[in-house]
């Protein structure tokens, strides 16, 4: 199994990364996906957060409010922390259940948007991490996901830096460009990481 960790920044185009590997065969374990699940209705996740935060992040429907509570943990790096210590441990076990369900020599990536700021780069073989300027991603969230431009920029300032992310990575996938770019680009790493599962050597990733 070779354990692929994929990160970037919000608006960086990560997720269309992932879904171009699976395409291509790998097994995805998306943190996001997962960070959802711990905290369904019913899940001890989601009681720990309503003890921790009160009643007023949970919709009528008894569903978290991501909203509110995101403006509530974005404002306060204690808070914050408070809440990655609820549900970290919990993302943590259940990404590894799916990883062991995973077959037996699979290319298992590993969606993971805080990779780099939770300092996990050492828990993978390979970190791929997708680039793009600051604008862009600003463009993008705004355009593409209706937020304002404060409060983008505010999203974009609580993560690493670019620079940081870079320095963690084996690959980096630069998607300032056109799809077709970033496509070549996935089809490029995926022959890589094949040929490393497959035991032939690494080659030059940046």
């Amino acid at each position: 199994m070779l354990r692929v960790g994929l990160t970037g920044g919000i608006g960086s185009g990560k997720s269309e990364v992932s879904r171009r590997l699976v395409s291509l065969g790998a097994a995805l374990v998306d943190a996001d996906a997962v960070a959802r699940e711990v905290v369904e209705p019913g899940t001890p996740g989601l009681a720990a957060v309503a003890q921790e935060f009160g009643e007023e992040v949970l919709r009528p429907d008894g569903t978290l409010d991501r909203d509110r509570l995101g403006a509530i943990v974005f404002a306060d790096d204690g808070r914050r922390e408070r809440l990655n210590a609820i549900v970290h441990p919990l993302i943590g076990e259940r990404m590894q259940e799916l990883v062991e369900d995973a077959p037996a020599g699979a290319i298992v990536v590993y969606d993971v948007p805080l990779l780099t700021e939770n300092d996990l780069a050492g828990l993978y073989d390979v970190v791929v991490v997708v680039d793009a300027p600051v604008e862009e991603q600003v463009r993008r969230l705004t355009e593409l996901r209706g937020m304002t431009e404060e409060a983008a920029r505010a999203r974009i300032a609580v993560q690493a830096t670019r620079e940081r992310r870079r320095a963690v990575a084996d690959h980096v996938i630069d998607n300032s460009g056109t799809i077709e770019s970033l496509a070549a680009q996935v089809d490029d790493l995926w022959a890589e990481l094949t040929r490393r599962i497959n035991g032939g050597p690494p080659q030059g990733g940046h």
